[in-house]
């Protein structure tokens, strides 16, 4: 192992938990290999906790979050800025060096994911602090009636390997911002780099914040336990069933995103350029690897051709290598996902369409899990790729005659994530905000996200809202309070009047 990957923390978390604001060695002797999607090699191994372990953890959280929340909003709030000031002050090259070995993220991204985290702790802090409930007009004169907001108690967030920081504290921010504690369940492949970025929440009290590393077993352990009162799920559809229902069964909210395969609409009045230079970002950011990637792509017939011209020119100038190389394109997140993408490619060839560029491993990348940025036309409706979410960096492009087409063509789908138009037309534009069947739509400018807006998808994408006012409200419920200061008799009280009785009562 490199004196990098030491000085990364791939030797110093391989094997740890954090709780009480401290990495611990796991009592279970059970390890799972992290393995660099890059080279194929194990650069560190995490543990995987026993139940008994991880009801530890819960208990000592579920003590903290008692006296957290009867802390007062301000005092809050200022630990929460504590936490952004953390964050902002820190170097944060180690996090992301560790992710670049883990998962393969580009360097830069993984910098520019860690450097988004800051501004969600303060945006959180302040709108807990602002809005802690509503007064409502009385039904009854001399009578105080408000609503009040309170916390759950722990919750629980399962994170995806994309981003797994900033989705984190997305919903971390949130649930400690209305008094709840919080544990964060890393995907494996990610593991490290979060444990690493828990160091920023030694300044809350103890027992605040954990973080417990392992397999799907401690998920769904941590889902089902009644030590825990929310979950935050960000994955695949097939899990995000999973965790619903169990939290269903229990009664337990959660908030869960489950992926996508977001329409691209590219209409006749679009700046040819200017959309095929956020059509690349859209679709191989992250080498595809995002869950509001750009992966059906409908382009209208008028500008089909000169678009796709366009869209491979800049696609075919992407470079490729491992995270901490001059590169923007990178593995995928394991040698599985890659074959998952070949083999989907490679159906969809079969079945008609053809290849502008990619679709295939990269020359000269034998080892590691790489695939070159792929762009297929002549796509229909009924092949699968139009129907699953690929998760990698291939855009499959269908032709159709209008922006009325694309949207019935992009409304097709059980995903309701989001979608994006490039349009110069107002009318288009707006038409496309309204009829869009998604949890949001991006004009002109793909991918982008706001601290104090709802993100969230429709359909089989998920259920409830991170971020904004719906994302606090997530992890709080509220409570109806009727206070009468001066107390008399009502006249609605036992007994009833004999008037009030049936005509034949007796």
């Amino acid at each position: 192992m490199s004196n990098s990957e030491k000085r990364n923390g791939l030797v110093d978390c391989a094997g740890k938990i954090f709780y009480n604001n401290a990495l611990h060695d796991s009592v279970s002797d059970v390890r799972i290999p992290v393995i660099n999607p890059a080279t194929e090699q194990q650069v560190s191994e995490i543990a995987s906790p026993t139940e008994q372990e991880i009801d530890k953890i819960l208990t000592i959280a579920n003590a903290a979050q008692k006296k957290w929340a009867n802390t007062d909003a301000k005092t809050r709030a200022a630990y929460l800025h504590k936490i952004a000031d953390s964050i902002e002050h820190a170097n944060h090259q180690p996090v992301a060096e560790a992710m670049s070995l883990e998962m393969g993220k580009p360097y830069p991204e993984a910098l520019g994911e860690i450097a988004n985290v800051g501004p969600v702790f303060r945006y959180m802090a302040e709108m807990a602090r602002d809005d802690g409930g509503h007064i409502a007009g009385t039904t009854q004169i001399g009578s105080f009636q408000y609503c009040r907001y309170e916390p759950l108690g722990v919750s629980v967030h399962i994170m995806p390997f994309n981003f797994p920081i900033l989705l984190f504290a997305w919903t971390a921010a949130a649930s400690l911002a209305c008094g709840n504690a919080f544990v964060m369940k890393p995907a494996e492949a990610t593991s490290i780099s979060s444990l690493m970025f828990m160091d920023h929440f030694k300044v809350l009290p103890e027992g605040l914040a954990s973080c417990i590393t392992g397999n799907a077993s401690v998920g769904s352990h941590l889902v089902a336990s009644e030590l825990t009162h929310a979950v935050a799920f960000t994955g695949s559809v097939a899990v995000g069933r999973r965790v619903n229902i169990a939290c269903a069964e229990a009664m337990k909210p959660a908030v869960i995103e489950a992926g996508g395969n977001d329409a691209m609409i590219i209409a006749a009045s679009a700046d040819i350029d200017i959309a095929a230079a956020g059509s690349i970002c859209a679709a191989f950011h992250l080498s595809g690897q995002v869950c509001t990637s750009a992966e059906r792509f409908f382009v209208v017939d008028d500008i089909h051709d000169e678009f796709v011209e366009a869209f491979a020119k800049r696609a075919k100038a992407l470079r490729i290598g491992h995270g901490l190389s001059k590169a923007e394109i990178g593995p995928v997140v394991n040698m599985a996902a890659r074959d998952r993408i070949k083999n989907l490619v490679d159906k969809t060839v079969a079945q008609g369409a053809t290849i502008v560029c990619g679709g295939k491993i990269p020359d000269g990348f034998d080892t590691g899990a790489y695939y070159e940025p792929t762009i297929l036309t002549d796509v229909t409706d009924d092949m699968e790729i139009m129907n699953s979410e690929v998760f990698g960096p291939v855009a499959a492009i269908c032709r159709v005659k209008d922006v009325d087409e694309a949207i019935a063509k992009a409304n097709n789908s059980r995903f309701g994530l989001g979608a994006c138009i490039f349009t110069n037309d107002f009318k288009e534009a707006t038409k496309a905000t309204e009829l869009l069947q998604t949890g949001m739509v991006w004009v002109n400018n793909p991918m982008i996200d706001n601290d104090a807006l709802p993100f969230g998808g429709a359909k089989m994408s998920g259920l409830g809202r991170e971020l904004g006012r719906e994302g606090l409200n997530a992890f709080r419920q509220s409570k109806m309070v009727i206070q009468d200061a001066d107390p008399i008799m009502h006249d609605w009280w036992y007994p009833y009047p004999d008037s009030a009785f049936h005509p034949d009562a007796k």
